[in-house]
């Protein structure tokens, strides 16, 4: 098996470089995704090796940039569409939940949406206003879409082409803190199928769970409580819609106990949401209620205070703490 190290950035290009070599049929879409290889060079050099009739360098329009792609996937092409920040999908918004969300639907499952919609997001780059967002509840709340998240170079890698692969549209966040951390990929064999949830560290008191750029945080705080004697299972939902809970409920149900962290606002979140779920499937495995740890109920603050808002090792510990006092 070939494996290589490589940072979240380069598996994302190497993903999507893979899916365009397998179907002729995929375009990229996006601000400067072109020459210059998009803000954080995931898609570098990809135009050069393609052509610009494949990698498209489109005006500063997000709502027209998802309506082409929407009329490429009705002519049977398979655009991926890059939104260059997170907080500059909101004016494809009416087109994303209105139009590409609905459209199979509309036409009774005959027509298909192949369309993959490339959001960097999330904190803990020092950005201004508009560029760190965590959107995902939106997406997640829209039937017909499906989301998902990675936080492994190697889940970027393959997860880029199962949803490039996707008849379906697909919502695929990529937690842009984590796009320069090292990790091993697989380059020949995927090891799970795009909407499966995945324990990433085993524990035996705590489960803690979230998805994106969080697990690298979550398993930091099940490193030090660890060394204080806690034993911390980790669960990676890399999809928010659909959700797998089978690995969630299965470690609930061992553990007694639950933590769902996420930079995005507590209130109506993914996490709420797998939250309730988790209480109505586990509530007699529980021996504590299920708690969350999230960014505030508040906008986005400026880069200083970002440390402030976001979830760290602590604020988990903390959780860990109060649910273990149960």
């Amino acid at each position: 098996m070939t494996i290589e190290s490589m940072p979240m950035s380069r598996a994302l290009n190497a993903g999507l470089r893979k899916a365009m070599e397998d179907d002729p049929r995929v375009l990229l879409m996006g601000e400067d995704i072109g020459r210059l290889g998009g803000v954080f060079r995931i898609t570098e050099h990809l135009q050069r090796d393609f052509g610009d009739h494949r990698v498209l360098d489109t005006p500063l329009a997000e709502s027209g940039i998802v309506g082409t792609a929407i009329g490429l996937a009705m002519a049977g092409f398979r655009p991926v569409v890059e939104i260059q920040f997170d907080g500059f999908v909101f004016p494809a918004f009416d087109q994303i939940t209105s139009q590409l969300a609905k459209l199979t639907n509309r036409h009774e499952g005959a027509l298909s949406m192949p369309v993959v919609i490339r959001i960097p997001y999330g904190g803990h780059i020092g950005a201004v206003e508009h560029h760190q967002e965590s959107p995902e509840a939106y997406f997640a709340h829209t039937p017909g879409l499906r989301v998902v998240a990675p936080s492994t170079s190697n889940d970027a890698y393959w997860m880029i082409q199962e949803a490039i692969r996707s008849n379906d549209p697909v919502i695929f966040l990529e937690p842009k803190s984590r796009y320069w951390q090292k990790g091993e990929v697989e380059l020949e064999a995927s090891a799970l199928p795009l909407h499966a949830s995945r324990v990433v560290r085993r524990g035996t008191d705590v489960t803690l769970v979230g998805h994106g750029a969080m697990v690298t945080t979550l398993l930091q705080a099940a490193a030090l409580a660890e060394a204080e004697g806690t034993s911390c299972e980790v669960v990676d939902v890399r999809s928010l819609s659909p959700v797998d809970y089978g690995p969630i409920l299965d470690s609930v149900r061992s553990t007694g106990r639950m933590i769902y962290a996420q930079e995005a606002p507590g209130h109506t979140s993914v996490g709420s949401e797998i939250a309730a779920t988790v209480m109505e499937r586990a509530f007699y495995a529980l021996e504590a209620p299920v708690l969350r740890v999230s960014g505030f109920d508040a906008p986005f603050p400026p880069a200083k205070l970002e440390g402030t808002y976001l979830p760290d090792a602590d604020r988990i510990l903390e959780a860990v703490d109060r649910s273990l006092a149960y």
